[in-house]
């Protein structure tokens, strides 16, 4: 009987480490074949990313501030030759001071006309020359100053004729006329000066951009770059000042030419409060 559980016992003992063997065989087969899959897969991953291409990386630039106009033309005139520029900036300066003045001198000419005449007359019928005198010239404008001196005339002994007092008023209102048109040929001739600076500057540019060349002995855009801006630049810049100052030049004459037709019918108007005046002679 021992015997037999003996030998029961030899058989589970050698049942079991077989099966515990196969087991670890077993285990050992499963982890070599995880390994391997495994081994695979980072080499397959690998070359993968070996053969795919490198991503590109944008190289993200700073976004530049926007500069001012001021700040722009600032940098545009330092880069058009600081020295050349600055008479073309002088021009301007000076253009626009003559503008300036002119603008203010016709503003403050400019009188209501019809309400002047009108009060004019009244003076005039009334036979109160001196009280019109006082009135024109007290009141500013060249229409004024053409009334008064119709109305010195017209009070006067010895030219309070009518041919007189004409004639006076003719050479009065082209005086005042000379006085409208007074620097206005100075404006002009900024106008002409701006672009030919402009002009100039580009003759100018043109030989640094030929002198680059020769000393570089290269006809390539990067050498005769720094020579057609600097050209350019002044050109732009010379044109800009004459389009502004012909504006204001445009705008003095249109005023002008309206004082002048206020002057013309002021001199009819006071030819008839003449003509019709007991004073003047006939």
């Amino acid at each position: 009987m021992k015997k037999y559980f003996a030998i029961v016992a030899m058989v589970a003992a050698c049942t079991f480490g077989m099966a515990t063997t196969v087991m670890a065989q077993d285990e050992v087969a499963d982890e070599a074949a995880t390994e391997q899959v495994v081994d695979s897969t980072e080499a397959a991953v690998d070359s993968v990313e070996a053969e795919a291409p490198a991503p590109v990386v944008e190289e993200v630039t700073p976004v530049e501030e926007e500069q001012g106009l001021h700040k722009t033309l600032k940098t545009k005139f330092i880069e058009g030759d600081a020295g050349f520029m600055s008479l073309v900036a002088i021009a301007l300066v000076l253009g626009l001071a003559f503008c300036i003045e002119r603008v203010i001198y016709l503003s403050l000419a400019q009188v209501n006309t019809r309400k002047f005449i009108d009060t004019l007359r009244g003076k005039v019928e009334a036979g109160k020359l001196n009280e019109a005198i006082d009135f024109c010239a007290g009141t500013r404008g060249p229409v004024a100053q053409v009334s008064k001196k119709a109305m010195q005339c017209l009070a006067s002994d010895d030219q309070n004729d009518i041919a007189t007092i004409e004639r006076t008023i003719n050479t009065e209102a082209e005086v005042q006329g000379a006085y409208l048109e007074e620097n206005c040929s100075w404006i002009t001739l900024f106008i002409a000066m701006a672009p030919s600076l402009g002009f100039l500057g580009t003759v100018i540019g043109m030989v640094q951009a030929f002198d680059d060349i020769e000393r570089a002995g290269d006809i390539s855009p990067t050498v005769v770059a720094g020579g057609m801006k600097v050209a350019l630049i002044t050109t732009i810049f010379g044109i800009i000042v004459a389009l502004v100052l012909q504006v204001f030049y445009n705008y003095i004459l249109s005023r002008i030419e309206a004082l002048n037709s206020n002057m013309e019918e002021t001199a009819m108007s006071l030819l008839d409060m003449c003509v019709k005046s007991p004073k003047c002679k006939k």
